[in-house]
């Protein structure tokens, strides 16, 4: 009982703050993805209460994924109904539950440590610049929206100017004042003073801020904020029409090959996008926890089963609320499930208040949470380690940003992967030597991409040296290395070079050195 209850006081405070930036995102993925909106508080519930049950990962928040929307909105569009897509859904958890006993999350493993810091710092400057159009009251583009090309016909560059030239002051000023406390809440003196610990900062920004729009709702007609300002929550008129809200999949579409396609689709998207972000949660915990993958995957699946049979959207564990989660002071995985359950009882008993919560005051604690995922300190880490790590970090940030997590991720990878085959190919010869005597020695995996160099090498001796070739160090030998340093054994003599080999254990009898 006594662990049971431990953390619960951090877990819970976290919970509230998880919830209070979840719900407008879940409600704009969905509106993004041309759902139902509710659908986006479906998938949010489901994610805190059956995946937070199943999962072991202590800190990442699952939900709708921005990184999902395009899919989302071309099933629903090729299938022709929302109740077909979520037999997709349905299928994708299934897929998802598979790919966990077939062991497939040991994929997340192989992702340079480079480029999921750089992962992080993309989500951290999309975050700050996608949040000030919100925070200066533009809210055109919807909450939640990762891309850099957006529906509005905007981009994140050109939306800020966009934001600039409407600015709504009420909401500017809520927003302004809200990103002053949050940090002064992070000063030393607030910090050491434990009764102001005792509410989290961003919930103290959100109670402030709907007060204030209550303050100004009720005393000046002019500096209220429109609906259009505030948190958009479907208010159900009673529990008919709240049970209205839930939509069931029409399995009767089952046999239409597309709906597998998509099926598949989604299943791998949501496993990748999940598998990265909790590896890069597991880099934000301060314990250093590792969450089991494979189990993480059958979570995900049964949350995903879950949410397309009651109408939700599909679901992965999303960086933005897991960073939240993480700043917001969670120390386990109870703070994920208590937001789900917090979630379900705040749209069934006050939703109204919920929908005066203004989206300025909800962009400052985002925009926050992307300055602490944005540390020069870290930048500086990688640059001083050298363009082997700095380039897949930089490169990875600059692809997530431009185009998506997915994609940025395979970028860095790719060039990850070539400054490590680069790094293979020039410590695979050294090249030593001491007057007229040389030593080339063969380490590691020699293959035909280093038959330029060592054909470079051979050539660059002078006439009547002495030529040691040392292969004792070497994994493998390539073929055609062999070729050349035959061919260089048999010219030798013409040069007056002598050559001595000493041959290591890879020797297969047909690949013999040839005696000088």
């Amino acid at each position: 009982m006594k662990k049971l209850l431990q953390h619960t006081a951090s877990d819970l405070s976290a919970s509230i703050v998880v919830l209070l930036i979840g719900l407008p995102l879940c409600l704009g993925i969905a509106l993004g993805s041309g759902a139902p909106l509710f659908s986006g508080i479906i998938a949010g519930i489901v994610g805190g209460i059956v995946v937070g049950f199943f999962s072991k990962s202590e800190l990442s928040v699952t939900g709708p994924a921005a990184a999902l929307t395009a899919i989302v909105v071309m099933g629903i569009t090729s299938l022709g109904s929302y109740e077909a897509f979520l037999v997709a859904v349905v299928l994708a958890g299934i897929f998802q539950i598979i790919l966990g006993f077939f062991k497939a999350g040991v994929i997340a493993h192989y992702v340079p440590n480079s480029v999921i810091r750089g992962m992080l710092t993309a989500i951290g400057l999309i975050l700050i610049l996608k949040q000030i159009p919100h925070i200066l009251g533009y809210d055109v583009d919807f909450e939640g929206d990762e891309r850099f090309f957006q529906n509005d016909q905007q981009n994140t560059f050109t939306e800020i100017p966009q934001a600039f030239n409407a600015i709504n002051s009420t909401a500017f000023l809520i927003g302004l004042i809200s990103l002053a406390i949050l940090l002064i809440w992070q000063t030393k003196s607030i910090k050491n003073t434990k009764w102001m610990n005792l509410i989290p900062a961003p919930l103290l920004v959100v109670l402030l801020a709907t007060g204030a729009n209550y303050f100004f709702e009720y005393n000046s007609s002019n500096a209220k904020l429109e609906a259009s300002h505030l948190v958009s929550l479907p208010i159900p008129k009673d529990l008919a029409d709240f049970i209205s809200f839930f939509t069931l999949p029409n399995f009767g579409s089952l046999l239409n090959p597309s709906i597998w396609v998509i099926a598949f689709s989604l299943a791998i998207i949501a496993s990748l996008e999940t598998l990265l972000a909790v590896e890069a949660i597991d880099k934000l915990d301060p314990l250093k926890r590792i969450t089991p993958t494979n189990r993480e995957l059958k979570a995900q699946g049964m949350g995903n089963i879950i949410s397309g049979l009651i109408g939700g959207l599909p679901i992965a564990s999303v960086i933005v609320r897991s960073s939240v989660n993480v700043n917001a002071g969670a120390k386990s995985k109870k703070s994920t499930i208590i937001n789900g359950i917090l979630l379900l009882l705040c749209v069934v008993f006050i939703p109204g208040l919920l929908s005066k919560i203004p989206l300025s005051a909800l962009a400052a604690v985002l925009i926050f949470t992307g300055f602490k995922l944005v540390s020069i300190k870290e930048i500086k880490f990688f640059y001083a380690k050298g363009w082997d790590q700095f380039m897949p970090y930089a490169a990875t940030i600059i692809a997530i940003f431009l185009t998506d997590m997915l994609t940025g991720i395979v970028v860095g990878m790719l060039v990850s992967l070539f400054y490590l085959v680069r790094s293979n190919f020039r410590s695979a010869i050294l090249v030593a030597n001491d007057q007229n005597n040389y030593l080339i020695r063969l380490r590691k995996d020699v293959s035909f991409l280093n038959k330029p160099i060592i054909k470079k090498h051979l050539q660059s001796f002078p006439n009547d040296s002495f030529v040691m070739i040392d292969a004792t160090r070497a994994d493998f030998i390539d073929k055609d290395i062999i070729e050349e340093i035959n061919d260089f054994i048999e010219t030798a003599p013409s040069r007056g070079i002598k050559v001595h080999v000493k041959k290591g254990n890879y020797q297969p009898m047909h690949l013999l050195f040839k005696q000088p």
